[in-house]
C-alpha cells in the first residue's frame, strides 16, 4: 500500500528548511564524536556513491509482498523474540547501510536527519518507508539511494525497529558513572548479581526512547537480559557495558 494523505505530500516534497523531515520532536543538539567526524567527511563523497549492502532477514517473520505503512516488528504486534530479533538485525542492516550519513547508534552530526526523533507511529512508518524505498534526490543529486528493490520490506522494517528503539543518549550520559561501577563489579566477578542485574531494570526503565517508543534497547537493557537469562554471564554483561559506555562517548 502507498503511504497517502499528508505522509506522502512531506515525503514527495524537496525537503528544505521549509519542509523538514515530519513528525519530529524537538532537536537537541548532538554531541560530535571522532566517530561523527568520521561520517561528516564521508558525507563529502555523496550517499549516492554508496553500493547498498544486503542484509539477512531469514530468521523474521514474512509481512507479504505488497509494502506496507506501518511497522510489523513492533513488540505490541509481533511478541518479543520478533521485536528483540528485528532489532538484531536491524542493527546490522543500519551500520552496513546507513550509520555513514546517520550516525552510528543514530546520532546524527547534524549533516542528515536524526532519525531518533521520527514518532514511532504510523505516520512516521508512512515518511519512513517512502524514503527507504525510492530514496532522495535534491537538485538532481542523490543524497539517499534508494533501498526497497535492492533489500527488501523485511530489511526496512528491522531497521526502521532499530532506529526507534534507540535510546536516550542524554538520560545514558547522566547515568554512566553509575553504569560503570555496575561494570567494574561484574568485570570483577563480585557482588550480588540478582541485585545488579535488578538495578540495571530499574535504570532500563528511566531511560526513553526519543521516537516515543515504549522500550529503549539501551545497555542497560541488554546487559539487564543477558543476566537475567544467564546469572552466570557476568563478563558478558561487563562487555556490553563497556562497548555501549564507550560509543556514547
Amino acid at each position: 500500500m502507498e503511504p497517502t494523505g499528508a505522509a506522502l505530500t512531506n515525503v514527495e516534497a524537496v525537503e528544505t528548511e521549509e519542509t523538514p523531515m515530519p513528525a519530529v520532536k524537538m532537536f537537541r543538539p548532538a554531541v560530535i564524536g571522532a566517530a561523527a567526524v568520521v561520517v561528516a567527511a564521508n558525507l563529502a563523497l555523496a550517499h549516492g556513491d554508496v553500493a547498498p549492502q544486503p542484509v539477512d532477514t531469514d530468521a523474521l517473520p514474512e509481512v507479504g509482498e505488497e509494502w506496507l505503512t506501518e511497522n510489523p516488528y513492533r513488540e505490541a504486534e509481533a511478541g518479543r523474540d520478533v521485536w528483540l530479533k528485528a532489532i538484531e538485525v536491524g542493527a546490522s542492516g543500519y551500520n552496513q547501510n546507513c550509520a555513514r550519513c546517520h550516525g552510528l547508534e543514530v546520532i546524527s552530526g547534524g549533516l542528515a536527519p536524526d532519525l531518533r526523533f521520527l514518532e514511532a507511529e504510523e505516520y512516521g512508518d508512512e515518511w519512513y518507508v517512502e524514503r527507504f524505498r525510492h530514496g532522495y534526490t535534491q537538485n538532481g543529486t542523490t543524497k539517499m539511494p534508494a533501498f526497497g528493490e535492492l533489500l527488501g520490506q523485511k530489511a526496512a522494517w528491522a531497521i526502521r525497529t532499530y532506529i526507534e528503539a534507540r535510546p536516550d543518549d542524554a538520560v545514558i550520559e547522566e547515568k554512566s558513572a553509575e553504569l560503570k561501577e555496575i561494570r567494574d563489579t561484574l568485570a570483577a566477578g563480585e557482588g550480588d548479581v540478582a541485585a545488579l542485574q535488578a538495578r540495571l531494570e530499574e535504570i532500563s526503565g528511566e531511560i526513553e526512547t526519543l521516537s516515543g517508543a515504549p522500550v529503549a534497547d539501551s545497555i542497560a537493557f541488554r546487559a539487564a537480559n543477558q543476566l537475567a537469562a544467564d546469572p552466570t554471564a557476568t563478563a558478558h554483561a561487563a562487555e556490553t557495558l563497556t562497548i555501549g559506555l564507550s560509543a556514547a562517548h
